[in-house]
């Protein structure tokens, strides 16, 4: 039984979704109506009449299996072997769809993840240990893939005017990130004391905060150096994930009539997923393309493919997780609901001790 002024899951979760839900279906219509029209009305109609729907579909699967290399790597790095593979997935889908329809929605996915993962009886402490080794593998994975293909992209198009300053700029920003992380393992406690400094002159905000992060970040790259079977592992997991979501756009890019260069397209998306990355829209919602769909076409792709591509595979791996994922979440919200229900009428039929009171004499 619901005490007064507690609100249910799916309460929770409206009133969290709710603005951004009516942002997100004004950037829906921007983005499958009016972007459309940037490649020319006749170009996107005749590219429209022409897809390939093979292509799609090889897609779609590519960016399930995808879903499902992610789940492994969360099980993965949880450690926790009660918690089977399609439990994982049906937790994972759920963050997944919090996290598109909020800003900053990767730190509240995050939130939820845990509390699923608690409610599945998963340690406190080994679900954020988890989920930190799974956030930080992945995004390590996603910085060597990008810097890969940077190096690719100056040894062969190094002279080229356009696509140069894009690869030197990556590189630039991958270099950066990983002498962050080196400095995080090697010097911990200064870059502790530095943050905690930084975010004690800033107002509302608590400099506890930056330490616990500093040296969560800082424990997670050393276990993930020191256990070379689940580094070998987590790498091999992570780089599914991300190179088969790359796939599905690769896919998306050939079935309006485009086969995208392996190069261009590891540095297109390798960009954009790092700069979604960062607390602005929902899931970088708006960023990705604005990013990718320049970057495409510096490689080599026509605007009204890009464009089309890029808002294919947006719906195969944005849009279309949103409702999947409230569906995983939904049974999940209702035994919760049930269980709180349960315990509350358990309360209330046990029997109650005699209230004392000061005896009457006659």
């Amino acid at each position: 039984m619901r005490q007064p002024g507690e609100r249910s899951a799916w309460a929770s979760l409206w009133q969290v979704g709710r603005p951004a839900l009516r942002v997100l279906i004004i950037l829906l219509v921007i983005n499958y109506g009016l972007l459309p029209q940037i490649a020319g009305a006749r170009e996107s109609i005749s590219l429209l009449t022409g897809v390939n729907g093979w292509w799609l579909g090889l897609a779609t699967v590519s960016e399930l299996v995808s879903l499902v290399a992610y789940s492994r790597l969360s099980q993965l790095a949880l450690r926790w072997p009660p918690l089977r593979l399609p439990k994982m997935l049906q937790i994972d889908l759920s963050t997944l769809a919090v996290s598109h329809l909020v800003p900053a929605g990767s730190l509240v996915g995050l939130g939820l993840g845990y509390s699923l993962l608690v409610r599945e009886g998963v340690p406190p402490s080994q679900a954020i240990s988890g989920k930190t080794l799974e956030t930080v593998g992945s995004a390590v994975v996603l910085n060597l893939i990008l810097g890969t293909g940077l190096v690719a992209a100056l040894a062969l198009h190094g002279g080229d005017p356009v696509d140069a300053p894009i690869a030197i700029a990556g590189l630039l920003l991958v270099l950066s990130v990983a002498a962050a992380t080196v400095l995080i393992s090697l010097q911990q406690r200064r870059i502790t004391g530095l943050v905690t400094r930084l975010l004690a002159r800033l107002p509302h905000v608590d400099p506890e905060s930056g330490r616990h992060l500093v040296e969560s970040l800082g424990s997670t790259l050393r276990a993930l150096a020191t256990d070379r079977r689940f580094l070998r592992q987590a790498v091999v997991w992570a780089s599914l994930n991300w190179l088969l979501d790359a796939f599905a756009l690769w896919c998306a890019l050939r079935a309006f009539g485009h086969p995208m260069g392996p190069v261009g397209l590891i540095v297109g998306y390798g960009l954009a997923n790092v700069a979604a990355a960062l607390p602005i829209t929902p899931g970088g919602l708006g960023i990705v393309e604005g990013i990718l769909v320049p970057a495409l076409v510096a490689f080599g792709a026509t605007r009204g493919v890009a464009i089309l591509g890029v808002l294919g595979w947006r719906l195969l791996s944005f849009w279309i997780p949103i409702p999947i994922g409230l569906a995983c979440y939904a049974p999940m919200a209702i035994h919760r609901d049930l269980i709180q229900a349960q315990a509350g009428i358990e309360g209330l039929s046990k029997p109650r001790p005699p209230v004392e009171g000061p005896s009457v004499e006659a």
